[in-house]
């Protein structure tokens, strides 16, 4: 059962950060990915985001981008928010996927800091803003200083937050003081942007989290913000401390997307783990670490326990 949109959770509260299916030879495989996405609503996300730093938006190109929108609005239908990703160092690459998501009938924009270039808060502004500007879908921030080399400054947040269709923002820089100040100054909805920060973040007055371990324990994230919102605190970490396993398996490392595909495959919910360079994919060892992670958590269960193959080479 998902949790609905409200004007405090415009984009419902336990969202996965969706994972590429790729075939053995490296297309993207839509078919793949309808499945996976119906899969992952039927396990309790409210909403999926596609082509961010799991789904691996450097390497997929804006037609592959656009035909993953189109067929995981297809499969999902109104069951859950679909949030494309538009994040690009060039403003103007971030506009043409914007648009091209929102032909595609996505519900929102994930948009990032411009990453590698390190611009000016006023390049920030001015890059979010041209993108809010393009379309006329709700847009979520994305901070995540550790892999854009800036931060979104507070007064930046504030500029952004003037703008109609900015209304909300995935945290993922592990400042959960700063992320409440933030919200409470602003308005928008905070999403946590780390796995194991749910918790802290429910506490300050966050939406949910956008989440890679929402792949595997979606429903217990679900849960814990039921919880939560009931009042039934020690239940809300009772049930998050379930998850702990496979939060660290599939974060501990840095390698989200490889090892997010070596969790995808393990539960049968896609045929392998490709990826495209630079990343390369989960080794055996890692398949193992990820298998008794599901395993511990109870999310591994019958025949998808045998279900890793041979690492495939990318």
């Amino acid at each position: 059962m998902v949790l609905p949109a409200t004007p405090a959770r415009p984009f419902g509260a336990v969202l996965t950060a969706m994972v590429t299916p790729m075939t053995p030879d490296g297309a993207v495989d839509l078919a793949a990915a309808a499945r996976l996405a119906k899969r992952l609503v039927d396990d309790g996300n409210d909403g999926l985001v596609l082509s961010g730093t799991t789904g691996e938006s450097p390497t997929t190109h804006a037609p592959e981008k656009q035909d993953l929108v189109r067929v995981v609005v297809d499969a999902v239908g109104d069951r859950a928010a679909v949030v494309a990703g538009a994040g690009s160092n060039d403003t103007d690459h971030a506009l043409r996927m914007a648009e091209q998501a929102a032909e595609a009938g996505a519900d929102g924009l994930l948009v990032v800091s411009p990453y590698y270039s390190r611009p000016s808060q006023e390049g920030v502004y001015r890059h979010v803003t041209a993108i809010a500007d393009a379309t006329d879908l709700p847009v979520m921030l994305y901070d995540v200083p550790g892999r854009t080399g800036v931060r979104i400054a507070p007064a930046t947040y504030a500029r952004l937050a003037a703008h109609d269709r900015v209304v909300a923002s995935k945290d993922a820089t592990g400042d959960v003081y700063a992320a409440a100040k933030l919200a409470a100054a602003t308005g928008l909805a905070f999403y946590s942007g780390d796995d194991g920060l749910l918790l802290p973040f429910l506490a300050h007055g966050a939406a949910g989290i956008v989440s890679v371990s929402g792949h595997a324990v979606a429903g217990p994230f679900a849960e814990v913000v039921r919880r939560f919102d009931a009042g039934d605190h020690a239940g809300a970490l009772e049930v998050f401390l379930t998850t702990t396993p496979v939060i660290d398996a599939l974060n501990g490392a840095g390698f989200q997307a490889v090892m997010a595909k070596a969790a995808v495959e393990l539960l049968g919910l896609t045929d392998n783990r490709f990826l495209r360079l630079p990343n390369v994919a989960a080794t055996e060892d890692d398949v193992a670490l990820v298998r008794d992670a599901l395993a511990a958590a109870g999310v591994l269960v019958g025949a998808s326990a045998a279900a890793a193959t041979a690492a495939p080479t990318n």
